[in-house]
């Protein structure tokens, strides 16, 4: 419930205190004494209204800011525990929630809940938790087809089930589009893996090995000139050991003569070890080209094998690797082949997902036919009870001979107009008098059987309804004294839900009608003054809660004007009178 409304420097209002109570709270007073502004002041607490430049407009002339704070007080746990989500802050049970909202002149908002920060759209979650607004403009979202399909899924407790149908045409169209993407490519995806396929096989028949390249050119060089390094290195060898005095001859002589000349001075001992280790050295020189002479064996079938080797490693490595960087191309060419794997798995796991999606797809489309199935038996269920119990709500609204009913047609899970509320399209139609056709809501109803209808509607919900705190902005539109009565006992009626009178829920009406506001638990009068000197005067809006025979004068001004007269007065005594006693028997 709604405890405490603080307002400060709003538009005309300057420092406004409100007490609210449980049951039916109605405010009235005359037109532009400020009475939109306490709904404006609640839908701007509770994030409803935003702020920007629109709220600025209603910070009061030579005001910093405007402010307004709400004082609730939360029974239930759940409530407590979603709101605690919402506002991300634990909330204790029996202890108020203070909500406040700033809104300065330079357009910055500000929002504390119990002297925590929080944001707008905190606020605004919280809100649709805690205050449900009904005005004028309901009765344009009772004409909407979808609007009306909304009210019967929550009178049927179908809101799950509609969620769960949402949810699966949603996954169902994405998959749709998934694979519409994925077959709109597929000649793509077909041409790219048979060219990844053809390329993997060349690099593979190939059998390159990484260091292959460079030893195949190593050996190509040899063998491209075997000839030349026969011939060389005969030269050499004949020079050092194979000819007539031959370089080893020459220093055998030497070195004998180097042994002379230690045995007269043994300190050329060193140098002739040095220069028997050059012979030895020379030898081993000699030795080794005479082994490299037997190698060197010309083979022209080796010679062209090598050559085509080359030839093939160098197109595989101007293909796939040209701009390679690195010491080893045919690394490079290797690394692609694994690049375009990689791509061929790719592309083979599309064609998988396209039989994947396929599957899904069936799937969901057996799913949604099943929920939406369920949803529209609910729904069924549903239309045949909320029938005669509207109908009933008409009676008591002074609707005697109005008929309702629940049109609804049923489509194919497949139609292309099924969207996420489920398979059905549905229409409230109405009969307000006898011979009239049953026909759409939004083709017959005037704005006082609108009221009505809307209002019989609430009533019928009250009991599904979690929200405890209602606000009924002029409701009483288009419609006389002698229905006011009605609505205001429906009303009286809704926020007590007769349990031993004892209020259930708490009702704000904003009225002009007497009869309306004779059936208040709490009466609220706006009104406004002028304050100040002739050159600085200024509009202030009061509030004043009304007792006895305050309440009197204030219906007898509803009824007869200001200069309410003494007869207006005594009937206004009388109507409070029974009306009071009529709403204690329940009546």
């Amino acid at each position: 419930m709604l405890r405490e409304l603080h307002i400060s420097n709003l538009a005309i209002i300057e420092q406004v205190n409100i007490e609210l109570a449980p049951g039916l709270n109605v405010f009235t007073g005359q037109t532009g004494a400020g009475k939109s502004l306490i709904l404006g002041s609640l839908e701007l607490l509770l994030g409803l209204r935003g702020g920007g430049q629109t709220a600025t407009m209603l910070v009061r002339p030579g005001c910093d800011e405007a402010r307004v704070s709400g004082v609730f007080e939360i029974d239930s746990p759940e409530l407590l525990r979603r709101l605690g989500d919402v506002l991300d802050q634990p909330l204790q049970p029996r202890e108020p929630l203070l909500i406040t909202r700033r809104i300065s002149v330079s357009g910055r908002s500000g929002v504390s809940v119990n002297g925590s920060p929080a944001t707008v759209g905190m606020l605004k979650q919280a809100g649709e938790l805690l205050v449900d607004i009904h005005g004028q403009h309901d009765q344009q979202f009772l004409l909407s087809s979808a609007n009306q399909l909304a009210i019967l899924d929550d009178f049927a407790e179908a809101t799950a089930s509609r969620r769960r149908f949402g949810e699966i045409l949603r996954e169902l169209r994405e998959t749709r589009q998934r694979l519409t993407d994925l077959q709109t490519n597929e000649t793509q995806r077909r041409e790219k893996l048979e060219l990844y396929r053809y390329q993997a096989d060349e690099i593979d028949e190939a059998d390159l090995q990484p260091g292959q390249y460079a030893r195949a050119k190593q050996r190509y060089s040899l063998l491209k000139n075997i000839a030349q390094l026969q011939g060389q290195s005969a030269d050499v060898l004949q020079g050092l050991s194979d000819g007539d005095e031959t370089v080893l001859e020459h220093l055998g002589v030497l070195r004998h003569g180097l042994r002379e000349l230690v045995r007269m001075d043994g300190s050329l001992a060193e140098l002739s070890d040095a220069m028997q280790q050059a012979d030895e050295l020379l030898q081993d020189v000699a030795r080794g080209l005479s082994r490299y002479q037997d190698r060197l064996e010309a083979d022209p079938g080796e010679l062209e094998e090598t050559e085509a080797r080359l030839d093939e490693m160098n197109r595989l490595i101007y293909k796939y690797a040209r701009d390679a960087v690195g010491d080893d191309p045919v690394q490079a060419v290797l690394e692609y082949r694994e690049t375009i794997h990689l791509a061929m798995e790719e592309l083979d796991g599309d064609a998988r997902s396209i039989d994947s999606l396929q599957r899904r797809i069936g799937e969901l489309q057996t799913d949604l036919a099943k929920v939406g199935q369920e949803l529209t038996r609910l729904r069924q269920k549903a239309a045949r009870r909320i029938a005669p119990l509207v109908e009933q709500q008409f009676r008591e609204l002074e609707m005697h001979e109005a008929e309702f009913r629940v049109d609804l047609h049923t489509r194919p899970a497949d139609a292309p107009s099924v969207d996420a509320s489920g398979l059905d399209e549905m229409e409230f139609l109405v009969r307000t008098n006898p011979g009239q056709e049953l026909l759409p809501l939004r083709k017959i109803a005037s704005g006082g059987e609108m009221s009505r209808i809307m209002l019989a509607l609430k009533t019928i919900l009250a009991g599904e309804d979690k929200i405890d705190v209602l606000v009924f902005d002029e409701i009483d539109g288009n419609i006389g004294d002698r229905l006011g009565a009605a609505i205001g006992q429906k009303m009286h009626a809704l926020a007590h839900a007769d349990r031993d009178d004892k209020p259930v829920k708490q009702i704000l009406c904003i009225t002009h009608l007497s009869q309306i506001a004779a059936c208040a638990d709490r009466h609220i009068r706006i009104s406004k003054e002028v304050t100040g000197p002739e050159k600085d005067r200024q509009t202030v809006a009061r509030v004043s809660t009304l007792k006895h025979q305050q309440r009197v004068d204030e219906l007898a001004e509803m009824m007869a004007g200001k200069n309410a007269t003494p007869a207006a007065r005594t009937h206004a005594r009388d109507l409070l009178r029974h009306r009071q006693t009529k709403l204690a028997r329940g009546a």
